[in-house]
């Protein structure tokens, strides 16, 4: 099930346990208010010891990075996972798509747990396998499927990945995706790419990296019939973006951008490649969240930063960098509502349950889906070249 499958229920009038996640813990999920919250998780995780692999992505709260063994990507996060072997519990403080990527990548003995259900991803369920497979179907009846090589973005959920896997695709991260781009053209004449599921990230590689022009991208709606392309439309793209984006990063708006140059004096504007496309062409510098990390890092004092990205990060960099003006790019709060439903009662009441030998919330990928996902995963890591963005 994914969240867009979810019934509507009236805002604060009950829930359904039955249809969606996480709305209840199989136990007493400690009180927010709870003052020992802080003493009860460290003492859970030591306890664990070794048989325990907390993950923190850059975008969860403070709260919940503190108890984090590594940060990182959703993409770095899974490898880590598989690098410790040893661990029999991963505890991955993310979303839901990167559980499963770490169930992939990790051994059978392994479990992955993720501490609320509810932590999903707006972007990676805007693409369903069904919705998928009847847009392969019309790419096939309209006559150009055999030109079409599937490219999905790490943000996709197993089901996803494993398509590409079957169709003779790949997965990209937004740091490679250029590179990914670069192969999935060079596997048939006259190639197509299926990018899937965020349109901003595809665009703006194939646009802003490969040189390819706006006309040659087209946008591939899964609610409208055909995807609302004519087969003449698709027989002229290059790139066929899927109508997903991130709820986050598709908020900045290029009046933001302007206004910010006007009003600070020599601010440099970092944004990710998820942001829409008329927002990275006036930003100075654009890169995964590793590369806008990077970037800061390296950056002189005195320094001033407009970041595009999530809240948690860039409060985290603001933090952590006094010595530079950093900024955030909206004017309003803009946390990734989903990342932020991981928090410290959450992970309290599942690293509590292990040491009480009751693993909650274990995320599994199918055999047959982890081994398709798992061909397109090592198609990733098989490709060529650079697998940093250019500065």
């Amino acid at each position: 099930m994914t969240t867009v499958d979810l019934p509507l229920l009236p805002l604060g009038r009950g829930t359904d346990p039955a249809a969606e996640r996480g709305v209840e813990c199989p136990g007493d999920l400690p009180s927010p208010s709870d003052p020992d919250l802080v003493a009860r998780a460290r003492a859970a995780k030591e306890a664990l010891g070794d048989r325990v692999f907390v993950l923190g992505h850059h975008y969860q709260r403070d709260e919940v990075i503190a108890f984090a063994d590594v940060t990182g990507d959703s993409f770095k996060l899974a490898r880590d996972a598989a690098a410790r072997p040893d661990a029999e519990y991963i505890v991955f403080c993310g979303v839901h798509f990167m559980a499963e990527s770490a169930d992939i990548l990790t051994t059978s003995a392994q479990q992955v747990i993720l501490p609320d259900l509810a932590a999903g991803c707006s972007m990676a369920d805007m693409a369903r396998l069904a919705q998928v497979e009847d847009a392969w179907d019309a790419l096939a009846d309209a006559g150009v499927v055999d030109q079409v090589v599937p490219v999905t973005y790490m943000n996709s959920s197993a089901d996803i990945k494993a398509f590409c896997g079957r169709n003779g695709g790949v997965v990209c991260t937004s740091s490679n995706a250029e590179v990914a781009l670069d192969w999935a053209f060079a596997q048939k004449d006259d190639a197509k790419i299926l990018f899937l599921p965020d349109q901003h990230l595809g665009r703006n590689t194939a646009v802003l990296e490969l040189g390819l022009s706006l006309e040659d991208c087209v946008v591939w709606n899964p609610f409208k019939p055909n995807g609302g392309l004519t087969a003449e439309e698709l027989r002229n793209a290059r790139m066929i973006l899927w109508k997903g984006h991130c709820s986050v990063h598709g908020r900045f708006s290029p009046a933001v951008v302007d206004e910010l140059r006007a009003t600070i004096p020599d601010v440099q504007i970092l944004v990710h490649p998820e942001c829409q496309h008329d927002v990275v062409t006036r930003a100075d510098l654009v890169g995964s969240t590793e590369f806008i990390i990077r970037t800061i890092e390296a950056a002189p004092a005195g320094s001033k930063w407009a970041i595009g990205t999530e809240l948690n990060l860039v409060k985290r960099l603001a933090q952590a960098h006094p010595d530079k003006s950093i900024s955030f790019l909206d004017k309003t709060v803009c946390y990734c509502s989903t990342m932020n439903r991981i928090d410290l009662p959450h992970l309290v009441w599942a690293l509590e349950s292990l040491v009480d030998g009751t693993v909650v919330n274990q995320i599994t990928v199918d055999p047959e889906t982890e081994r398709w996902a798992l061909v397109a995963l090592e198609r990733m890591l098989a490709l060529p070249g650079r697998t940093a963005p250019k500065p």
